[in-house]
């Protein structure tokens, strides 16, 4: 398989730890973002919609969307409940994710990140961070009594959630409030073989 992803990316970083945690081999090549190079007519051949991740699967189809891709590579592994209610709930938890998290947490990352101070996308930061806490909040309630986020088990679910939440204070996001998600996030990150975000894939191909 072969990776098309933005290395700063919480939703390519979600793709990279699943794989390294199933022991997946792959190709990985870095997208400039910035550079708009997913915007280029060789990229949007890949994904029409010039957004990364998108995987390359071994026959060739190009499978964009990182909770898509998240739940394609888990499939019938531990990451994945084997009941229905349980792959109901971690597919709540990742609709969650990308409708009420992604916006207000990873978004004031990246303007927070990429743009200078004097930028208009700064106002933004206000309304998204409010909505942010109030996510977070979500997340705190539903770990007072649990380790993970379904079944008591580290799954897809959890991998969606903290790809950004680790570096929520990257955009303004004080994670203080919160002592049931860091104890969970260091729950996460004690997962065996984790790999960090910015960690470069060892089969990294030129673009």
């Amino acid at each position: 398989m072969h990776l098309f992803d933005y290395l700063d990316s919480g939703n390519g970083y979600k793709v990279r730890l699943l794989l390294a945690q199933l022991g997946q081999k792959y190709d990985w090549t870095h997208v400039d973002i910035d550079k708009g190079e997913t915007r280029q007519a060789e990229f949007l051949k890949r994904n029409p919609n010039g957004r990364i991740p998108t995987l390359q699967l071994d026959d060739g189809t190009y499978l964009p969307e990182s909770n898509a891709i998240l739940w394609y590579l888990a499939e019938g592994s531990r990451y994945v409940p084997a009941t229905p209610l349980g792959r109901a709930q971690v597919l709540q938890w990742m609709f969650f994710e990308q409708y009420s998290h992604e916006p207000y947490v990873a978004t004031p990352r990246y303007i927070c990140r990429h743009f200078p101070a004097d930028h208009p996308r700064r106002a933004e930061l206000p309304a998204r961070l409010e909505k942010g806490h109030a996510a977070l909040a979500v997340m705190e309630g539903h770990l007072a009594t649990r380790q993970f986020f379904v079944n008591d088990r580290y799954s897809i679910a959890d991998i969606a959630l903290y790809a950004y939440t680790h570096v929520a204070p990257d955009g303004g996001l004080d994670l203080a409030p919160y002592p049931k998600v860091r104890e969970w996030l260091a729950r996460v990150a004690g997962q065996p073989n984790y790999v960090q975000l910015l960690a470069v894939p060892n089969k990294a191909v030129a673009a």
